[in-house]
């Protein structure tokens, strides 16, 4: 080894030992004789002192190193002088005196600092990825990535799960995004895909009978790309035989919350985890993925207003709209302009307008509509919303979907400005009773509300030969601040129940054997009833983490473009790799 000792694990007990340090230069100073390093690699920094009265030597090599050289650095750890030390620092109390320096490699002067956090565009850091992994931040990122990971699998381990690695070449199918398709040399004008999850390969490990399968799934989708999205991601993916809805919940939450607790600092506000129906969610908060840190909850005014003398509520309620608001607390003194940007948002989300009633600190009422209503219709709405003096009220009238994303999103924006939406604090739920079908009125069919095989619940099973969008499935998906962090469900295990899905969805029989023939036949061989869930590993380590994104939190990521700015890819093959394919460019 090239040193004996980690530069941020030395500490006041090493004083007097003569080490061997090797790492990057953090920073260098030189006051007029002695020279200073800051010596780091990934356990942290440790300042190094060069005399040269003592070692001549040493100084000479030191005052040529600057920022990113690589050092050997022999020395004694000695304790700081009185009034030096540097309590910010885990090795503030102590010091190396050098008494050989060698310079391992040199180094260009980096394209922006890599010993701060300061800001720098993503860009120029996607594109030296290496020098922006050397900063401690993201190296703490990846280090806690690599305890939540350990984590996992120990806990799992524990359990009796098994862990098991599945294809990354696999068969084209409907998943809900585009498949990243490869194309086969071997066999001409045919291709694998990579899988958008392991979701067919870890039901068979069931029809196996492994009974407790996981695995730190590589997963890839083609599509368009945001904060929380990737082009290739993590997931647990988690799959247990002989269980029902309550058993995947009860020991999910049981790992994520040993996870959160035992891998970072931040506050676990709600637990147990608060349980909540596809249907509740979309009343209190206009959303399937809520944001618990704060309340806010959307209430609704439709009874009060029916027969009201404001033409837009009443005749939206006699249509079969719905009124509902939010109160934003402590925001009654906002000015005109401060509403107009929220009706602004408001009918960015679909509405055509926002109604909105500020209480006065004296209990006075100014309001878009009020002069519209009667006394006691005004004071019935302030009772119902529960507004306080300095409260403000916001309404939107419309059709149930139309308020939910309007509510919805006005609420995170106030929240957001309020200061409600701490990054400290995780608070996470689960939601449940999905419908199991939505129906596509383009395509006049019945489209899975989750994927093609989550199993209706039990008793809603005879509603797909009579009403197929009142069947709920037994799916439940992990909320955390606000996003959706995993999913999972009970799978159908019988192949009649299946096809009965196949064909709900318009998928014609004999496509559904050539693409699923495979589990359809499994589920003949005697197939276990099955469920899972598979939570993204990304999303959650940038919950934990703190981090805006998960690009935070991925040692080699791709733009919002879907491109890897480092090595420039995608790129352009060479025309015999094409050939070989059997592929050809067609220009557009």
């Amino acid at each position: 080894m090239l040193k004996t000792h980690n530069c941020g694990g030395l500490r006041a007990a090493h004083v007097g030992q003569e080490i061997t340090l090797a790492g990057w230069v953090n920073r260098w100073r030189d006051h007029g004789g002695l020279a200073f390093l800051d010596l780091r690699d990934r356990s942290g920094i440790v300042q190094v002192v060069s005399d040269p009265d003592a070692a001549p030597g040493a100084h000479a090599v030191a005052r040529q190193a600057r920022s990113e050289f690589v050092l050997q650095v022999r020395g004694v750890v000695r304790r700081r002088p009185d009034g030096l030390t540097n309590p910010d620092m885990p090795t503030g109390e102590i010091e190396v005196v050098a008494r050989q320096v060698e310079i391992l490699n040199p180094a260009k002067t980096p394209p922006f600092y890599v010993y701060d956090d300061s800001p720098v565009d993503e860009a120029l850091r996607l594109k030296y990825r290496y020098l922006d992994l050397r900063r401690q931040r993201m190296q703490r990122n990846l280090i806690l990535r690599h305890r939540v990971v350990k984590y996992i699998r120990d806990f799992l381990a524990a359990r009796d799960f098994v862990e098991i690695e599945t294809p990354i070449l696999f068969k084209t199918t409907p998943e809900g995004a585009r498949d990243y398709l490869v194309p086969s040399r071997v066999h001409p004008g045919e291709f694998y895909a990579l899988p958008q999850s392991p979701q067919q390969l870890k039901q068979l490990l069931m029809v196996a009978g492994f009974e407790r399968y996981f695995q730190i799934a590589r997963c890839f989708r083609d599509e368009d790309q945001r904060g929380d999205r990737q082009p290739e991601f993590t997931q647990l993916d988690l799959e247990m035989s002989f269980v029902e809805r309550e058993d995947v919940i009860a020991l999910a939450e049981a790992l994520l919350t040993g996870v959160i607790e035992d891998c970072c600092e931040r506050e676990l506000l709600l637990k147990p985890f608060p349980r909540l129906t596809y249907a509740e969610a979309l009343r209190r908060f206009g959303s399937d993925r809520p944001d618990m840190r704060f309340g806010m909850e959307l209430v609704d005014i439709s009874d009060l207003v029916a027969e009201s003398g404001f033409g837009i509520f009443s005749k939206t309620v006699e249509g079969g709209g719905q009124v509902r608001g939010i109160r934003a607390p402590g925001c009654g003194s906002y000015s005109r302009r401060q509403i107009d940007e929220l009706t602004e948002l408001a009918q960015r989300e679909g509405a055509k307008g926002l109604a909105w009633m500020a209480v006065g600190e004296g209990g006075e009422v100014r309001s878009s509509f009020a002069k519209f209503l009667a006394g006691e219709e005004i004071a019935a709405i302030i009772e119902r919303m529960e507004a306080e003096p300095g409260d403000l009220l916001l309404f939107v009238a419309a059709a149930a979907p139309v308020v939910n994303a309007v509510l919805n999103g006005l609420r995170l924006e106030l929240g957001e400005r309020l200061g409600l939406r701490d990054a400290n604090v995780l608070a996470c739920c689960w939601v449940v009773d999905f419908p199991l079908f939505e129906w596509n009125e383009e395509e006049r069919r019945w489209d899975p509300s989750h994927h093609l095989f989550t199993a209706p619940m039990p008793e809603d099973l005879p509603l797909l030969d009579t009403d197929p969008g009142a069947a709920r499935g037994q799916q439940y998906d992990f909320v955390c601040n606000g996003v959706e962090t995993g999913g999972g469900s009970i799978r159908i295990h019988q192949r009649e129940v299946q096809e009965k899905v196949f064909e709900l969805i318009g998928l014609d029989a004999a496509v559904a054997r050539e693409r699923f023939g495979h589990m359809l036949e499994a589920f003949e061989y005697g197939t276990p009833p099955h469920g899972g869930i598979a939570p993204g590993i990304d999303r959650l380590v940038m919950f934990l983490a703190g981090e805006p994104n998960i690009r935070e939190v991925i040692a080699f990521p791709k733009t919002q473009q879907a491109a890897d700015l480092m090595a420039g890819a995608p790129s352009p093959v060479e025309p015999e790799q094409l050939e070989e394919l059997h592929i050809q460019i067609v220009d557009e």
